[in-house]
């Protein structure tokens, strides 16, 4: 039956010539802006476009290209200006920087020489910058003083908050996209130059290319400020974004501070405890193996030790940490598996990760990003201090590496105060919650209280713990099988304490409801400041899909 369904039958009669079928003259002005809405990238390259009206023009021939730093003097004062750094980016010694590019409305300078010179002048000029990924070419320039600057358009920062779910914001692809103009990528065109003609020389193919380059990065700010007054998004674009592309810039200049031997200490440590597992973890299986490899792991516990194995692939058994926490009670073998891999992670992540990010000025400069999550919140790597563990006495440890500079300086630990349920009070406008935060109460164990129906002063821990579960359930829009599985729960128990709790807050339930509707009709669910979430998922076919994107347009607007 599968060959019968899988044999293309040739025997059917066709009577349509396929010549005839090719478009000869399609309408371009009807085509090409749904090949950009589409971004079909690759069929608007083959069109010729040239007759459309929506062909935006690249016209460099009458800007004058300049290479003496002398004849900055000539820029206006707060002039706005389009700028790219050309350097390296590894955040690990002081940036070398090639050259500094930028575009005025008849100049392009090219400057190779003396960037203290070129930062002094530029000091004094206060532009309004416009770029593109402007944080780098920011972190390299006020490493030499640059400080005297206004931001005026990121361009991938605007296309981050018209599509905050892409994967990447590359500004040929943009070009394209938006505006049918096709430019060679930055990183073809920089793999196929010799690196001496690109930093060293006026390369004309050098010039001619990072001309080209920032004009379109000029004329895409000016197509996407229309989508971005359109979609409202000022708001969070000027007030918010642009500013905080300067202070994650000095963030990331500033650093902080890293004890190498303190780091080696933990290492060796880490190193004899790894070994201690292994040689335990070899005893137990009865013969040497490679405990890092899934294969000769799912071999030695499911084949020769004989512990119930949950699923097996085409390329062994499933030994990851879902599975060997469920086989914890039925071989010692397990703990110490578990162990050994999360020292192993701890030292190749923290350990062997760290030290070769500690500059030359004994810090560690990480990468804070703007436009990788959906929500709006920061991300950081390279590395990402955002996750340094605490759960265990190494993890702990490993916190000590990070110093302060001198003796007048201290770390501030600082953290928001049930921050989440606060926005949704605020949000869902219930005036229960309202009325509990500022009378001080410990919002979880008031929930208990009333979810569980236990006098306050009568909640235990666990019933606190419990009750945290389902605050938070409520806010990531969690089921009652998320809930069950969280609290090892029957999932109509589960079920049972939210639907209690949205009978005790039925404004939260009206917002939650309230939000799941405007993603249908809007197509997109909008924070407090104006950021705003496109939610396809919404109108998915899949249910499990749609599901998902209840859960986003319920948290998002709390999240983002």
């Amino acid at each position: 039956m599968s060959k019968r369904l899988a044999t293309i039958l040739k025997s059917v009669p066709i009577e349509v010539d396929f010549d005839e079928m090719v478009l000869k003259n399609p309408n371009l002005d009807e085509l090409v802006p749904i090949y950009q809405r589409l971004e079909f990238n690759s069929f608007l390259k083959r069109l010729d476009i040239t007759e459309s009206k929506e062909k935006v023009e690249i016209n460099t021939e009458n800007i004058e290209v300049i290479t003496e730093i002398d004849k900055l003097n000539d820029i206006e004062n707060n002039s706005v200006a389009v700028i790219k750094v050309l350097g390296d980016r590894n955040h690990v010694s002081k940036p070398y920087i090639y050259a500094v590019m930028i575009l005025t409305n008849k100049s392009f300078y090219y400057l190779t020489d003396d960037i203290n010179r070129i930062v002094k002048i530029l000091n004094n000029k206060k532009l309004n910058l416009i770029g593109h990924e402007l944080k780098e070419d920011l972190y390299q320039l006020m490493y030499y003083g640059f400080d005297s600057f206004e931001l005026d358009f990121d361009t991938e920062i605007a296309m981050y908050l018209l599509e905050p779910t892409r994967s990447k914001y590359l500004i040929d692809k943009i070009a394209v996209t938006k505006l049918g103009i096709e430019i060679e990528a930055e990183e073809d065109f920089r793999k196929g130059n010799n690196q001496v003609d690109l930093f060293g020389n006026y390369d004309n193919k050098n010039i001619e290319y990072y001309k080209e380059y920032l004009s379109v990065i000029k004329l895409v700010k000016e197509n996407l400020i229309l989508s971005i007054n359109e979609f409202e998004l000022e708001n969070v674009l000027y007030e918010c974004e642009l500013p905080l592309i300067r202070v994650m810039a000095e963030m990331e200049i500033n650093g902080i501070k890293a004890d190498g031997e303190i780091l080696n200490e933990i290492g060796k440590s880490l190193n004899t405890k790894i070994e201690e597992l292994r040689t335990n973890i070899i005893g137990l299986a009865g013969e040497d193996f490679n405990i890092n490899s899934p294969k000769q792991l799912g071999v030695i516990l499911f084949d020769k030790l004989g512990l119930p194995p949950s699923k097996k692939t085409k390329s062994g058994y499933s030994t990851n940490v879902d599975v060997l926490e469920k086989l914890k009670d039925k071989h010692p073998i397990i703990n110490h598996i578990l162990e050994y891999r999360t020292y192993s992670k701890l030292n190749s992540t923290y350990v062997e990760g760290l030290l070769p990010l500690i500059g030359s000025d004994g810090r560690i400069h990480p990468h804070f990003n703007q436009t990788i999550t959906a929500t709006g919140r920061i991300s950081c790597n390279e590395p990402n201090l955002q996750n340094i563990p605490i759960r265990n006495e190494y993890g702990r440890n490993l916190r000590k590496a990070f110093v302060v500079s001198d003796e007048n300086k201290v770390f501030i630990g600082a953290d928001y105060s049930q921050i989440e349920l606060r926005v949704l009070a605020h949000l869902s406008k219930d005036q229960e919650l309202i009325d509990a935060f500022n009378r001080g109460d410990d919002i979880h164990r008031l929930t208990a209280s009333r979810v569980f129906d236990i006098p306050y002063g009568d909640v235990k821990a666990l019933d606190r713990s419990r009750a945290k579960a389902v605050n938070f359930g409520v806010i990531y829009g969690m089921s009652g099988f998320g809930l069950s599985e969280e609290l090892n729960i029957s999932m109509k128990q589960a079920k049972d304490y939210i639907d209690e709790y949205f009978n005790k807050h039925p404004d939260v339930k009206n917002y939650m409801d309230t939000m799941k509707m405007e993603g249908k009709t809007k197509g997109y669910v909008t924070t407090v400041l104006g950021r705003k979430r496109w939610l396809p998922e919404l109108n998915s076919p899949k249910f499990m899909t749609r599901q998902m994107g209840e859960r986003l347009a319920m948290n998002t607007p709390i999240k983002g």
